[in-house]
């Protein structure tokens, strides 16, 4: 798919969700997703790459409040491991042989649309987070409940955690994005040929 529904633009959880449901039906057994997010690691750089290893989710439903449609899932899933640890290895080898830096981390997800105040950055980083974004998670969350592998990458496109002055704005965030496209399609492209 290219784009997705945010719950910030006002869509449910279920119907952010309702494209993941559909390619299950469809067959899928592997989600690989991407976001622009924000970098609360110090040790990030706009453009970097993340590789998101687990989830902290307080602020978004959960898409899976209200009844559960057994044949889609169980009533309560287990998500000790939400984002596969064989998909992030094999995306660290390829990223390690075609020479693309790979940073690997906690996303924090926030409704959105406003980025993050100081003091959100600060307490988003002493939870343990390693960047922030505004969507994803749901995605994640519903894909586990179907029986979906998930893979799932951050471009790195401001940095909360900063000394100076500066103000974040979408062009910005765009134009990070952009950037990093190429790396991401060519991280993309060669996991696809693992599965």
């Amino acid at each position: 798919m290219s784009g997705r529904f945010h719950y910030y633009e006002g869509y449910t959880p279920q119907e952010v969700i309702f494209p993941i449901r559909v390619l299950k039906m469809l067959g899928i057994k592997t989600l690989l997703l991407s976001n622009a997010a924000g970098g609360v690691n110090e040790d990030f750089n706009v453009g970097d790459i993340m590789i998101i290893n687990d989830h902290i989710s307080f602020s978004t439903p959960n898409p899976l409040i209200g009844k559960n449609i057994e044949e889609w899932g169980t009533r309560f899933p287990d998500m000790s491991e939400p984002y596969k640890k064989n998909l992030v290895a094999k995306a660290k080898a390829i990223g390690v042989k075609s020479d693309i830096k790979l940073h690997e981390g906690v996303y924090f997800v926030v409704t959105g649309p406003t980025f993050e105040t100081r003091a959100e950055y600060r307490l988003i980083k002493i939870v343990g987070a390693d960047a922030v974004g505004m969507s994803t998670v749901q995605e994640c969350i519903v894909a586990n409940h179907m029986g979906i592998d998930v893979f799932a990458v951050s471009i790195i496109t401001d940095l909360g955690i900063r000394e100076d002055d500066n103000i974040i704005t979408h062009e910005e965030v765009l134009e990070a994005a952009n950037a990093a496209e190429p790396k991401l399609a060519h991280l993309f492209t060669e996991l696809i040929k693992e599965l």
